[in-house]
Formats: structure tokens, sequence, C-alpha cells
């Protein structure tokens, strides 16, 4: 079988760390030349959100993006498989899951990490790989999202230092009997192979990585990328 690998990363950071973290990813391919795929459903396909992510890939990357407004292609499951990365953007969780359920999109994801492909994405683009996940995909307000596509086991949550609500929010759902999981601040990256977390890394002094569990958080040994 080839080796399942999924990226979270809690959020970007500076266009330089971003750069880096970014580099990371597509060099977990171990390609000279691969083929990044963005998929910005969950801000409706907004170009700008895409035509940022070129800026910031490797330049070796050959780019491309995936749409699902007002349709996505035809040849949606050969294109999604000749891919070397998938990345999703951040944006509406709630929304781009339901969206790519219609077209099967959540199917041929799974095919495509099976086959090796990287899965990897920010905000949105980390959580949806794990059964859960807190989001403000239903208003301003954080709230927790149960029906992730589920390929990472518990929960997760972006941007825990950077929003001042996601660690108390998170937290206390966790404490309630939300799963339990792992938060991740901007700048921080969560590799995974198979579903084991293998390593964390981070392009920012002090930017960390946590277990949360009902009785309290852990931070994670990280790595910083130079």
């Amino acid at each position: 079988m080839a080796e399942r690998q999924i990226v979270g990363l809690g959020g970007s950071a500076s266009e330089e760390e971003t750069r880096r973290l970014l580099a990371y990813v597509v060099g977990l391919t171990g390609k000279p030349s691969p083929r990044v795929c963005a998929v910005p459903t969950a801000v409706g396909d907004a170009a700008d959100s895409v035509l940022r992510l070129y800026g910031l890939l490797p330049e070796e990357a050959r780019t491309s993006h995936l749409p699902f407004f007002p349709w996505p292609p035809s040849d949606l499951r050969r294109f999604v498989l000749e891919q070397d990365v998938i990345f999703v953007g951040g944006g509406n969780t709630a929304n781009m899951l339901a969206i790519w359920r219609v077209h099967r999109f959540d199917e041929i994801a799974r095919e495509a990490w099976e086959s090796g492909i990287v899965l990897s994405g920010w905000s949105a683009g980390m959580i949806c790989w794990f059964e859960a996940g807190v989001t403000d995909s239903f208003g301003p307000q954080l709230e927790g999202l149960r029906d992730g596509l589920g390929f990472l086991p518990g929960s997760a949550c972006p941007h825990y230092d950077s929003e001042k609500l996601r660690r108390p929010v998170y937290t206390k759902l966790v404490a309630e009997g939300f799963p339990p999981g792992v938060a991740a601040d901007d700048g921080v990256g969560l590799h995974y192979v198979d579903t084991e977390l293998i390593e964390v890394v981070s392009v920012q002094e002090g930017a960390a990585a946590y277990r949360v569990a009902a009785d309290g958080e852990a931070p994670l040994p990280a790595r910083l990328l130079g």
C-alpha cells in the first residue's frame, strides 16, 4: 500500500513563514515537480484565495484548482487522482463538506489518500479530515462539528493562538464530551502517516500544537522549520 499522508495546518502565518510551511508539505511528495491542486470550496471557489495560494507555493509546483461552482469537472475522479497534493483552503467547513458529499468528492478524496496523494490544508482544510472539529460555519460563534470526513480519528481545532475564543470553546466542548483531539496554532503543521501523528512542525518560535482531552491540554514537541 502507498503511504497515506495528511498534513493539517493550524493557519497561515507571515508570507515568508507560510512559504516554508507549504514547502514542507509539497516536499513530502518526494517529487521534483509535484502537481498541487487547490480546492477553494469553503470560500465558494473565490479566485483570490486560489491566486494567493499559487503565489505561496514553491516554484517547482505545478498548480491547478478544483472548482465546484457551477459544477465540478466531468472527469472529477481522474483529475483528482492525477495530483500529488490536494490542498484545501479555509472558509465554511460545513458548507464545503455538504457540497463535496453531493458530488461524492468525499469518496474520491479517500481514494486519493489511500493511493498516496498528500492531503493538506489550513483551517477548514485542517479540520475536514477529522471526525469532528471546532468551526464558525454556523455563525460568528464557534461550535462543534461532528460530521467530518473521519479519515483521522478524534477532533481538531485550528487558529488556537490567533482567535481568542478557540481555546476556551474547544476545551469546554471536549470536557463536556466532544471527541478529544489536537489543536494547532497558526504556522504549525501536524503530519500524519496513516492515522498516526508522527511530527509537529512550526515556522514560528513559540507556536505549538496540543493534545486536548477531557482533563486538559498538553503541548506536543514541535520541530522548527528553518
